[in-house]
């Protein structure tokens, strides 16, 4: 018998009290989110799960793998000197080695610290992945779903990509240009925003770009991907009808949004369905069988027998993000429902958005009224 194929995936506190509550919960219910920023800066790497069950369609083949917890929050990572945070990420990765795993796959801010992990990957000697490429596929795919389920038809839509010069948000800028005749590319920086506006032309969509987050208003796609650690966007900032796939972590999108925006519809990109009977040991907020597409990407690679640095630093190939849709597609990862605001999203539930927005667009309602 070779060897076994094997993975870890790094995952940190991303809403201090509730996640840390996950794992110990009076730890949780007795430290402030204040004091838990403070002390996750001491913690050592934190062994959180086994995951079985994972078994490839095509081959047969089972999977084992381990979550592993960088105990450092967004606060914090932007608090303390990269370094400080690339040996944190370097011990979990030792860790993962000694468990036996044979890729690693770095989740949420660990994957887009500094470099995203390009570090990471020359300090280790297994192969590293931050997962951005599927997280491309898989975004784009869930927009087109969503699109579909609120009868927008992609080939008439007006898209936008919010974060449109990140990894993640060039890339998807790049795959939307071929299918909406009208893109808007929103970010910080006008020089940045129009050299991604030059890799998106010459495609069906007509380009334009914008550092105001107001350019949003008209907008029936929204594809949003900022590394900012609160809500950039409001309730006001949307059109009746709008689709928003928020892919960042922590989330872009305001609570307020769903609280008093009943017409328009957010997603948190899509669930991947993940095949064979898979226990990841530890609830990390999805049901059960269904991972985020970072750690697909990492599960895939090592079902395929692909180890090997893959979706590392902060330049995604367009032909990356086509091969590990075609690798994950064959072993069996889907995309599977959507979720939004810790809760997954009805048939039901897109019915009523559709009909909400109908209503606001008789009333002639702008964004937010």
């Amino acid at each position: 018998m070779g060897v076994q194929d094997t993975f870890a995936f790094i995952i940190h506190p991303i809403d201090p009290k509730a996640d840390v509550s996950r794992k110990w919960p009076l730890v949780g219910k007795i430290l402030t989110e204040g004091q838990i920023n403070f002390l996750s800066r001491f913690f050592p790497p934190v062994y959180i799960s086994e995951i079985t069950g994972i078994r490839s369609e095509a081959t047969g083949k089972e999977l084992r793998g381990w979550f592993i917890a960088c105990p450092y929050t967004p606060q914090t990572m932007l608090k303390l000197p990269v370094e400080a945070i690339y040996r944190k990420i370097v011990a979990c990765g030792r860790m993962a080695d000694n468990l036996g795993a044979r890729m690693l796959g770095l989740g949420a801010y660990t994957s887009v610290v500094g470099d995203g992990g390009a570090t990471i990957a020359d300090r280790l000697a297994m192969p590293v992945t931050n997962g951005d490429a599927y997280t491309v596929y898989m975004a784009v795919e869930a927009v087109r779903e969503a699109a579909h389920q609120m009868e927008i038809e992609m080939s008439g839509a007006s898209a936008a990509v919010v974060g449109a010069t990140g990894a993640i948000g060039r890339v998807c800028a790049q795959l939307l240009a071929r299918e909406v005749p009208d893109l808007t590319l929103i970010g910080r920086r006008q020089d940045a925003l129009n050299a991604v506006r030059e890799l998106c032309e010459g495609q069906t969509a007509r380009v334009q770009t914008s550092t105001n987050i107001t350019s949003l208003d008209t907008a029936d796609l929204i594809l949003t991907v900022t590394s900012a650690t609160r809500a950039v966007i409001q309730p006001e900032h949307l059109q009746p009808g709008a689709v928003v796939c928020d892919v960042a972590r922590p989330r872009d999108v305001s609570r307020r949004v769903a609280e008093v925006r009943d017409d328009v519809l957010v997603i948190e990109g899509g669930m991947v369905e993940v095949p064979g009977p898979v226990d990841f040991g530890f609830n990390f907020g999805f049901p059960p069988g269904k991972a985020y597409a970072c750690m697909a990407e990492t599960m895939a690679l090592a079902l395929e027998d692909r180890y090997e640095d893959y979706s590392v630093g902060k330049h995604i190939e367009l032909e990356r993000v086509y091969e590990i849709g075609e690798i994950a597609a064959r072993h069996g990862f889907r995309l599977s429902g959507f979720r939004s605001f810790e809760r997954a999203v009805t048939d039901e539930h897109i019915a009523q958005v559709r009909q909400r927005a109908l209503e606001a667009r008789r009333r002639g309602a702008p964004g937010g009224r």
